[in-house]
């Protein structure tokens, strides 16, 4: 067992922001490699495989630093926690080439949802009519989202879709981890085995980038490994039903990195469905947080 850290929601506060705003950055690269702004347009698994590669590499730098206790790990709950997290990863960075960065990003809210959902039968747990309300609102959000009566679902709002439902399926493992081993620990494990999948997965699509590209995913892999020890660290300072909401400023830094470097503003339709996925989220955070107290 590790031993927590000190409780401080101010600091906790502002390492959530500074996540925030780090992995945002890290979609805007990968819409730009995706799109074609840097060079020919770059397959999804091979941004994947780049956000992996380089923030191993990091994280690899920042835990010889801090040399923390190691405690025996749990592979076989990594292994499954990070096959989805990579698949999480890779679908987000295939939808940001599609659709508005704010859509892609709102739509990634829905991961407690689906996180949820799962624990029903993953996990046994219970969920009472507050949760099911608040599921139900997020739900509605994203289907405002995916503009209903324009006759058609743009092939980016699924693949957001599926990037939530992944990436809720690894907040399960996420909870069976937690308090079992250490923040770095865990996301050494977990980067090591998602660059294990990303690195077979990429095989088959991999092309030679520019020296442009490689800046790119060097920073992509960067600043995911900053968003990661941030926001790991914040979990540690605080209750996830504090630390959550200030996550969601995500979707601001989003719209703005969207807006000011390709010129796409949130339309009203975006703003909606993002204010209703928010308030789902919001509801479900604040109904989890006053779950875990009583228990």
């Amino acid at each position: 067992m590790f031993t927590p850290r000190a409780q401080n929601p101010a600091l906790a506060a502002l390492l959530t922001l500074f996540a925030a705003a780090l992995a945002a950055g890290t979609t805007l690269l990968a819409k730009a490699l995706g799109t074609g702004a840097l060079g020919a347009p770059m397959h999804a698994l091979q941004i994947s495989h780049g956000r992996f590669l380089f923030a191993l590499l990091a994280i690899s730098a920042v835990t010889a630093l801090m040399r923390p206790r190691w405690t025996r790990p749990d592979l076989g709950l990594h292994a499954k926690r990070s096959a989805l997290g990579w698949g999480g990863v890779t679908l987000m960075f295939a939808a940001a080439a599609f659709i508005p960065l704010s859509d892609a990003t709102a739509i990634s809210f829905l991961n407690p949802v689906f996180g949820m959902i799962l624990a029903i039968p993953l996990l046994g747990e219970r969920v009472g009519p507050v949760r099911w309300a608040a599921a139900g609102i997020a739900l509605l959000g994203a289907a405002i989202l995916t503009r209903p009566g324009s006759g058609v679902i743009e092939m980016g709002v699924m693949l957001a879709l599926g990037s939530a439902l992944c990436l809720g399926g690894e907040l399960i493992f996420i909870k069976r981890l937690s308090g079992r081993e250490g923040p770095y620990q865990i996301l050494l494990i977990n980067n090591a085995i998602g660059l294990g999948i990303a690195t077979l997965a990429v095989i088959w699509v991999w092309a030679a980038p520019t020296p442009a590209q490689w800046a790119a995913l060097g920073a992509i892999g960067v600043l995911m490994a900053l968003a990661q020890t941030c926001f790991v660290n914040a979990m540690a300072r605080a209750d996830a039903s504090f630390v959550a909401p200030f996550f969601y400023t995500a979707l601001v830094f989003a719209g703005l990195y969207d807006g000011l470097v390709f010129g796409v503003w949130p339309d009203p339709v975006s703003i909606t469905g993002a204010l209703v996925i928010l308030s789902g989220a919001g509801l479900l955070a604040w109904r989890e947080g006053r779950l875990r107290r009583v228990t």
